[in-house]
């Protein structure tokens, strides 16, 4: 007898014998004889046809699958197909937990999340640092709704003032945050600046950890910040090959694709406390100064300076300091970002939750290699969620999930449901033992995205201060490193801000130019819209697989190009090239897309193709000589016009040089 699929939907809900009792005792159909089975149900109908509706358990949610038994369809089929759909819509919405409110005064964050959160207690509790690591989680997602609440209210807590103030700066440079901010500093600090960085945790403290190639960190060897020495220092473990695979069980034929191999993509897991502690002496031997545990409060931009007010968080005393120029490299939830950019910081995030850990047993996973991106199952609880897997130090390895979000007030997403997954679902992505793993500590954050349609769209600065890394968005748009992104643009920044200091362009029209835009990056943003589920929106579960599929089979038969792509490298021509096998290879794709995005962001997609297309002509045009020609200008243009000069930087740094 022959088999057919009639229907497939997943059910936001992890019990599935809520569902199970639901689907037999309640859930009456209008047609067939319903008879209850070990996961579900058979429905008999006419002519000898029936219908079988079973459900499973895979990534903390139900699925479901109806076939029918027999030859071809039957008139009820439909019918009943969709009272199921209609039914299981209706009792079980999408769900979008709020953050538990907790007080802490009299009961540790264990105590306090034990009941919402079982397993991301239970395994934090095995970690060094498990409560302070865990009270950053719920600290950190706290921060991050408040900020988009503040949003969807249009106010904001106003951190940037104004007044008329003038003197002397006590510093050139101020930077708030010591992560990506404390690398920028360092540089900045070697060009002769007087730099200031003011970290809110213990210096040298990451909670994520960092990937790069040898080919982007080599920026940092050619700029003099490190030697090769150093980087080799730094350097945790090397894998051989990266791969990247997503789950296609339910994909037709045309749409499974085979594993991509990126050797080079992400291969060097940087030890951070290393790098870091590397950095701050860097930063003390050229004159730097640091201050930790100190709070960032306020800043004030008077007319030649901008004073900052912090607050030290082991004594409680405030302290205020002065620069011609304030650095915001605080992340996604830096409320100077989202003041500057009026509430219009980021369009999507990446909640990353992980951690690093030893004992994974070398017949699972052998550590000469590392998922680049994977998925095991389909679409879950509004999210396709993608695992990450790095070797580091010795014998541990960085384990992230993550997935492509669209940043909505009522859904902004979960670090801390994100956890109770990754505990609960990691030995379905890598056989193991969780009680015989090692915790080493937890690796998390929000990881931004802003769909910037044309230079100066994304406002990053104002007068005397200026967002970098994660507070300015900078990611790519796949992998969303904002790291190797921060890495391979550090020379154009630097360089600019450099000139900047030197003839004191520091008013927000010239400051905003000193961005990481690429026209590419741009164009290319839609692929990770096409990952991002619609809050309060039903997809077909393998939807997202299909798109990925669609795409990384392309890449996985061309593994120069796939290099390129995902290093953010794509010219004009590959793009196009890429995207027209695609539509070709899946027809669907660009309706699934315009679904998922929405008529708004397709529109504004259009016009960012149309600047990533001018600035082909651009490059076309200029690349090969404009930089040769400003350099003999170099003698007279600066000191005659150096606002002129400094736009014609700008603009050369912008032309892609093979």
């Amino acid at each position: 007898m022959k088999i057919n699929e009639v229907l497939y939907l997943e059910i936001p809900n992890p019990n599935p014998q809520i569902i199970c009792d639901w689907l037999q005792n309640i859930w009456q159909p209008s047609q067939g004889k319903k008879i209850n089975t070990v996961d579900g149900i058979r429905l008999e109908l006419a002519d000898n046809h029936e219908l079988s509706i079973f459900i499973w358990t895979l990534q903390r949610t139900t699925y479901l699958k109806m076939f029918r038994w027999g030859e071809k369809q039957v008139i009820t089929e439909n019918k009943i197909k969709k009272e199921l759909e209609k039914a299981i819509n209706q009792k079980f919405p999408p769900n979008y937990p709020l953050l538990p409110t907790i007080d802490l005064t009299n009961q540790s964050i264990f105590s306090a999340l034990e009941s919402y959160y079982p397993n991301t207690v239970k395994f934090f509790q095995k970690m060094p640092q498990g409560e302070y690591d865990l009270t950053r989680v719920y600290w950190w997602e706290k921060k991050w709704r408040e900020s988009i609440k503040n949003k969807v209210k249009t106010t904001f807590k106003q951190v940037l003032f104004k007044n008329e103030t003038i003197g002397k700066a006590d510093y050139d440079l101020v930077y708030i945050g010591g992560a990506l901010g404390a690398i920028h500093a360092a540089l900045m600090a070697k060009l002769g600046y007087h730099v200031l960085l003011i970290e809110r945790l213990k210096f040298g403290r990451m909670n994520r950890e960092w990937n790069i190639s040898r080919q982007e960190f080599q920026v940092l060897i050619d700029l003099d910040l490190f030697t090769k020495k150093e980087f080799d220092s730094i350097i945790a473990a090397e894998y051989k090959d990266g791969f990247s695979k997503f789950f296609d069980s339910n994909n037709p034929p045309n749409l499974k694709a085979e594993i991509l191999h990126t050797p080079t993509v992400l291969n060097i897991a940087i030890d951070t406390t290393k790098l870091l502690t590397l950095c701050g002496e860097k930063l003390k031997e050229y004159g730097a100064e640091i201050w930790e545990e100190t709070e960032f409060n306020r800043a004030t931009i008077g007319k030649d300076l901008v004073t900052i007010n912090t607050t030290n968080l082991t004594t409680g005393d405030e302290k205020e300091t002065t620069a011609r120029l304030l650095i915001d490299a605080m992340g996604t939830a830096s409320p100077l970002s989202w003041q500057m950019s009026k509430n219009q910081a980021f369009d999507s995030v990446c909640p990353t939750v992980g951690a690093v850990v030893e004992g994974l047993n070398p017949e699972v996973w052998d550590r000469n290699y590392g998922d680049v991106l994977f998925s095991h199952g389909d679409i879950s609880r509004g999210r396709q969620l993608i695992w990450e897997l790095f070797p580091a130090e010795g014998n541990e390895v960085t384990i992230y999930l993550f997935h492509y979000h669209q940043v909505h007030p009522d859904n902004p997403g979960s670090l801390l449901e994100m956890y109770e997954d990754f505990f609960t679902i990691l030995p379905e992505y890598r056989r193991c033992d969780m009680e015989k793993l090692t915790w080493k500590k937890p690796t998390f954050g929000y990881i931004p995205g802003k769909f910037t349609i044309k230079k100066g769209d994304s406002k990053i600065a104002t007068d005397r201060v200026l967002a970098i890394g994660d507070a300015a968005s900078l990611q790519s748009p796949l992998i969303f490193t904002g790291f190797g992104s921060l890495v391979r643009n550090l020379g154009k920044l630097t360089s600019l801000l450099d000139y900047a200091l030197k003839y004191n362009l520091l008013d927000g029209e010239s400051l905003n130019q000193i961005q990481a835009y690429q026209s590419n990056i741009a164009v290319t943003w839609l692929f990770s819209k096409g990952m991002m589920i619609p809050t309060h929106k039903t997809l077909p579960p393998q939807r997202v697989n299909s798109m990925l599929n669609t795409f990384f089979g392309l890449l996985a038969d061309e593994p120069k190009t796939a290099d390129t792509f995902i290093k953010d490298k794509t010219d004009w021509l590959t793009f196009n090239r890429l995207a027209l096998k695609a539509a070709t290879k899946n027809p669907s794709l660009l309706l699934w897309i315009w679904q998922m995005a929405g008529s708004k962001d397709i529109l504004r997609w259009l016009v960012a193709y149309n600047a990533f297309t001018v600035d082909a002509f651009k490059n076309l045009l200029f690349s090969q000589w404009f930089s040769h020609w400003l350099e003999k200008q170099n003698s007279w243009l600066p000191q005659s016009n150096p606002k002129l000069w400094f736009n014609l930087l700008v603009f050369s740094s912008n032309l892609s040089r093979k």
